[in-house]
């Protein structure tokens, strides 16, 4: 996962262009999309590896480092999701425009221009509330130690979400162009890059000074900032990918794709913040019952979201897939791509639904140390939570998988709403009531959690499957 040759290099040695050609057999479907879907999901599995780096350093470090990394980093997903939502927006553009006309240069080099300049502007306003986390997390009711740790954790953090979204709208750019694989080896190498910066940062060693939970921040900042950039070098030096020249002309407006961008982005930003924030709300609840069920859930939702990466990458290369279909108007391919890549998300996660259920200590115990007596409480309640886990990785995998399909149609609105319900309508004041009138604690958030990824998952797949009576076709 971790190759050493240049990265022009490697990309060139490993891929053919791929042509998409009308109506692909079902074999010919399932060959493209895992050859689109591998790389990408390996460099989700690399993304989410830097998190999860985060997370088991910040158990050696305590319980409290570990709440307070948690706490700190909902926060800042909560802002870092939607955005990836904003910079996504240019995949199924891009992808449909190459499906009419496969060498649509300056269309798309507009549409990645705008995708840079929509994320800035996202960015910016982002810096401005993540400033304020300490005053945000007291009034949601945490600690003020607590608050206060988290707070630090999150200005060190908040600068990488420019150079994370950038990274994200030029992976957009190569994988509508079904060259997704210089994006995994970037991320690969910056996952080497995170994991001795966090040895350095977070403990001193070496001489340099031991910065705790804001070490992992600082860390994670320098990561992203790698990822954009040498992504960027490759764009340019790339022999395909250099007569784009995606950042010439800057400064020059493209307002009706800036506005195409808002109008496909947003319903994509807010669906994965109901999401996201749905999750993070779980947190500061979780927050509200003690640090150990905070830490507990921490470390679930760290291993979910692990597996979550899989059917994330499919339903990526079911929106390109989908996106090239729709834009050829070749709705036989339009249907091939999707329900080929639910099966392939879906069958995954039905794997590691058994995984979970089977061996949930042996997997804490990655994070805490079972020797420990101030970790015992939060171990338990981690393996609970995992049980949990286990049992909606299915539904899971539908809803990501069906979103992702819908998206290469650019059918973003009524799955924001969808998500809405689930998990807003829904989960949330389900977990609530369940854990503080019904006294199930952390396991009714997490039931709730369940319950609504089941409802979303039922309402996407089922527009999905509905498409045609809902004129939803290429």
């Amino acid at each position: 996962m971790t190759g050493q040759r240049p990265l022009a290099a490697t990309a060139a040695s490993v891929y053919k262009p791929a042509m998409f050609h009308a109506s692909p057999s079902w074999r010919d479907e399932v060959k493209a999309t895992l050859s689109l879907g591998w790389p990408l999901i390996l460099t989700n599995l690399a993304q989410i590896a830097i998190g999860t780096t985060d997370t088991l350093m910040m158990g050696w470090l305590g319980p409290h480092d570990l709440a307070a990394g948690a706490l700190g980093g909902n926060l800042f997903f909560a802002m870092l999701i939607p955005g990836f939502g904003l910079a996504m927006a240019t995949s199924p553009l891009l992808a449909q425009t190459l499906g009419r006309r496969r060498h649509a240069v300056r269309e798309c080099r507009r549409l990645t221009r705008q995708g840079l300049w929509v994320t800035a502007l996202y960015v910016a306003l982002c810096w401005l509330v993540l400033w304020q986390a300490e005053a945000l997390l007291l009034l949601l009711g945490q600690e003020p130690a607590l608050a206060r740790a988290a707070a630090a954790y999150v200005h060190s953090l908040q600068w990488s979400l420019l150079p994370a979204l950038w990274m994200v709208v030029l992976r957009s750019f190569i994988s509508a162009l079904e060259r997704p694989r210089a994006a995994m080896v970037v991320t690969w190498v910056a996952v080497l890059v995170h994991v001795g910066s966090n040895w350095l940062l977070m403990f001193g060693h070496w001489g340099a000074p031991r910065l705790g939970v804001v070490g992992a921040g600082v860390s994670s900042s320098l990561s992203y900032t790698f990822m954009a950039l040498a992504l960027a070098v490759f764009v340019y030096s790339d022999r395909t990918f250099r007569r784009y020249h995606i950042l010439g002309n800057w400064w020059r407006a493209d307002w009706p794709k800036f506005r195409e961008l808002l109008r496909i982005g947003v319903p994509m930003a807010l669906t994965m913040a109901f999401e996201v924030t749905g999750f993070n709300v779980a947190a500061f609840l979780m927050g509200l019952i003690s640090a150990d069920a905070l830490a507990a859930h921490a470390i679930a939702l760290q291993v979910a979201s692990v597996t979550f990466m899989v059917p994330l990458g499919i339903g990526h290369a079911a929106t390109v897939r989908v996106g090239l279909a729709a834009g050829a108007a070749d709705a036989e391919g339009v249907r091939r791509a999707g329900w080929v890549a639910l099966a392939v998300g879906v069958g995954f996660m039905a794997v590691m639904a058994v995984l979970l259920l089977a061996l949930p200590g042996p997997i804490v115990h990655l994070f805490l140390d079972p020797a420990r007596p101030d970790t015992a409480e939060a171990a338990r309640l981690a393996v609970s939570f995992l049980a949990i886990a286990g049992m909606f990785q299915v539904v899971d995998g539908a809803q990501v998988v069906g979103a992702g399909c819908l998206r290469g149609l650019k059918d973003t609105r009524v799955p924001m709403l969808f998500a809405g319900l689930g998990y807003w309508l829904i989960g949330i004041p389900l977990g609530a009531a369940l854990a503080f009138w019904l006294g199930l604690a952390g396991q009714g958030i997490w039931i709730a959690l369940a319950a609504g990824l089941g409802i979303v998952a039922a309402l996407m797949v089922g527009r999905w499957g509905w498409r045609r009576e809902l004129g939803l076709v290429g």
